[in-house]
């Protein structure tokens, strides 16, 4: 094979693409795109509730990319942050902090820098209380939840989910330049859904959590102590989704929807305290169940909040 062989050149050349796609692969990992998906799964409902109809196209669009710029930097302060009980779980021992592909000082570097690409976005293209609202969401969950509970306490996941809530304020906010109590209200339904959410997952992986030494509620609790709190957190997470239809008021459609998805939580999260009595394993128990049902649940739920300002049906006529 000659030197003029165009295969030969083709061959030694340097094939860079590859490794910079692995890093490009590994930056995206920090910043979770499956949680930031379910986040914004809340927020452009949000927005067509504020509007009563479809916001225009644009703001639909610009809510997105900084609320999924404000997420990313959240994530990726974690991933730095946690990156020494990362190791420890089998869950999230290959994420990119941990396997080495980035270093901590380029992650915090990425980090800083998605923070102010989101907030300059929101102030700039949406508004400015959606950017302090965005800056708020991601002080809540890199330092709040993060750095000073997630270590410390039990009801860590309670209090530090308060940060996942924050998309529902920002949709809001970026339709109307305000807070209502209609979108306070929304806040509430994820803030109660959020440990019925979180703890069948942290079921499943309690191991995981005590050999990283983090106390989440079913490390330091028996899980039918679990299983009671997270009853009493869907009954309050119903409870909030039907006092929107009065809050707002909202029409048949989300009333529907809130009411048939509502008992079906019920019924599961029910069913995982009946099994806890017994004093099943995990494998019995299938706290998983619950927390797939969560996503579906907040998914339908929200869907019928942007349905329902489209096809109106009021509950008392007018």
């Amino acid at each position: 094979m000659t030197a003029l062989d165009p295969t030969a050149r083709i061959s030694a050349s340097p094939a860079p693409a590859p490794g910079r796609r692995s890093k490009a692969a590994a930056y995206l990992a920090l910043t979770k795109p499956r949680i930031i998906e379910l986040l914004l799964v809340t927020t452009v409902p949000v927005m067509f509730l504020a509007h009563k109809g479809i916001p225009s196209l644009w703001l639909i669009v610009a809510t997105l990319v900084g609320g999924a710029l404000s997420a990313g930097a959240a994530n990726t302060f974690n991933c730095v942050y946690d990156r020494d009980i990362d190791a420890e779980m089998h869950r999230t021992s290959n994420r990119p902090m941990v396997t080495g592909e980035i270093s901590p000082r380029a992650g915090l570097v990425f980090g800083v820098v998605l923070t102010v690409v989101s907030t300059v976005w929101f102030a700039l293209v949406v508004n400015w209380l959606s950017a302090a609202l965005s800056l708020g969401a991601i002080v809540m969950y890199a330092v709040g939840y993060t750095m000073i509970l997630k270590r410390r306490t039990a009801q860590n996941i309670v209090w530090g989910g308060a940060a996942g809530c924050m998309p529902v304020l920002i949709g809001w906010s970026a339709v109307a330049n305000s807070v209502s109590w209609s979108a306070v209200v929304l806040f509430l339904v994820i803030f109660f859904w959020t440990p019925p959410h979180y703890w069948p997952l942290s079921m499943k992986f309690k191991d995981d959590y005590a050999a990283a030494h983090v106390p989440m509620l079913p490390v330091v609790e028996k899980f039918v102590v679990v299983a009671r709190q997270i009853v009493a957190y869907s009954w309050a997470m119903v409870a909030a989704s039907l006092a929107l239809v009065w809050v707002n008021p909202m029409g048949w459609i989300y009333l529907g929807t809130a009411i048939v998805t509502g008992v079906l939580f019920l019924l599961e999260a029910h069913r995982l305290l009946r099994v806890a009595k017994t004093g099943a394993d995990p494998r019995v128990l299938k706290p998983m169940r619950l927390f797939h049902f969560s996503i579906t649940y907040v998914g339908i739920l929200f869907l019928g909040v942007a349905v329902d300002p489209l096809l109106y049906l009021p509950v008392v006529p007018r």
